[in-house]
């Protein structure tokens, strides 16, 4: 299979631009190749499942993956992509979040003992100690500020601003490239398209210093077909902490993929099969209203980063919040205490408790005023306990509390928990 390996990446889209002479250099034998993630925030986002998932891949061909963290260049900040300068971190804070990411990583690869077993870095341990006057006669010496300013990360931020400090971050990422090739002979660096520049530095840096071959790939930017920036909710980024975000709202993301997009993700963000994906999307095709594909993403990607329990936990949730329930009493204490923290939740005090249902919407954010709430109900869209409110007059009262809660819905997908103190 390693002779094939970027057929395979081809076919499931991570190729949007790789360096010459690739297929060649994979045919050779197996390769160790590398991706960097600077800790400039406090978790990974789903965007960053595409470079892991692509080592993964690597690694399924025979291939040894290296996560290297960014433990030094994070102190710094990589300019591609971004708008402005960033904002920089503690060491304390950036430590911190090297180690959420280490763990998070460490989930989608193969790590322990052999030959395509997964290793972690920091990159703190070779660029912290460097001598400022060595690094710039040992590698400085090599770039040329015009190669330099023709670079994209650098080109798209000059109209903008960029500071000395983010401006040698390339020479920081290329001086890893060359790091790990001597001491991990790793022969190969992927990324984002945004990162084509920085490994191309690096490569270039090991031709001079070491007269050596080294590739790159960079992977394209993943898109939503509905237009909406991808990883990106109306609630912000999606995140692999589920402190930040929840395993429930971790599983809605994928189980809401578009139809056009599904089979694309099916094949960058799971290992399935060509022939596994074929046929999930035949069944797809037969009834879309099913969600099958997208199910299978939701499940696979989930246990993945979250874990089987993740999963159990998440469609509970979702078939409470989306099911059939028809009946008050198929709503039960055990199921509301199992929405709660997946769905916004509001805490009463005494004296709200039979509160009247437009002030109940009010309150838990589901309607900006009474009038509004009001022509909500009239209009068909709200549930209490999954039942339809018929009477916009009506108020709360001791039948309608589940324990100490109870579940109002607007339209299809808001829902808001209202809690009395216990």
């Amino acid at each position: 299979m390693t002779s094939n390996v970027l057929q395979e990446l081809e076919w499931r889209g991570f190729v949007q631009q790789a360096t010459p002479g690739l297929a060649a250099h994979f045919a050779k034998g197996p390769v160790t190749a590398y991706c960097g993630f600077d800790p400039t925030a406090p978790s990974l986002q789903i965007g960053n499942l595409v470079p892991l998932m692509l080592l993964a891949n690597l690694q399924r061909s025979g291939h040894r993956p290296i996560v290297l963290m960014g433990g030094g260049t994070g102190m710094i900040g990589d300019p591609a992509g971004k708008p402005g300068e960033r904002q920089l971190l503690s060491k304390e804070q950036i430590r911190e979040n090297v180690h959420r990411m280490r763990d998070q990583a460490a989930k989608i690869l193969e790590f322990g003992a052999g030959p395509t077993a997964a290793l972690l870095l920091d990159n703190a341990k070779w660029l912290v100690e460097q001598r400022v006057i060595d690094f710039l006669r040992d590698v400085g010496k090599h770039f040329t500020v015009n190669i330099m300013l023709q670079k994209e990360s650098v080109q798209s931020r000059l109209s903008t601003g960029l500071s000395y400090t983010e401006f040698s971050y390339m020479l920081l990422q290329a001086y890893d490239f060359l790091h790990l090739f001597r001491e991990r002979q790793c022969t190969m660096q992927v990324g984002g398209t945004e990162q084509w520049g920085n490994i191309t530095a690096g490569i270039d840096l090991i031709r001079r210093i070491e007269n050596a071959e080294a590739h790159g790939l960079v992977a394209p930017l993943v898109t939503m077909a509905s237009g909406k920036k991808f990883g990106k909710t109306e609630e912000g980024a999606i995140y692999l902490d589920p402190q930040l975000t929840s395993h429930y709202k971790f599983y809605q993301f994928w189980i809401n993929t578009d139809d056009r997009d599904v089979e694309s993700y099916l094949k960058l963000f799971t290992p399935k099969s060509k022939e596994d994906i074929a046929a999930l999307m035949v069944g797809h095709k037969s009834d879309p209203s099913k969600r099958i594909a997208q199910t299978a993403l939701a499940q696979d990607v989930t246990t993945r980063v979250h874990g089987a329990d993740a999963v159990s936990g998440a469609v509970s949730a979702s078939s409470k919040l989306f099911g059939d329930l028809t009946v008050t009493r198929a709503l039960t204490e055990e199921a509301l205490a199992a929405i709660q923290g997946e769905v916004p939740t509001v805490i009463l005090v005494e004296g709200e408790y039979e509160m009247s249902m437009t002030d109940a919407l009010v309150k838990g954010g589901l309607a900006k005023s009474k009038n509004e709430a009001r022509r909500a109900i009239e209009q068909g869209g709200i549930y209490l306990n999954e039942e339809r409110v018929a009477d916009p007059t009506r108020k709360l009262g001791p039948t309608d509390w589940i324990g100490l809660s109870v579940l109002l819905r607007k339209g299809k997908k808001d829902h808001v928990v209202l809690k009395r103190k216990g």
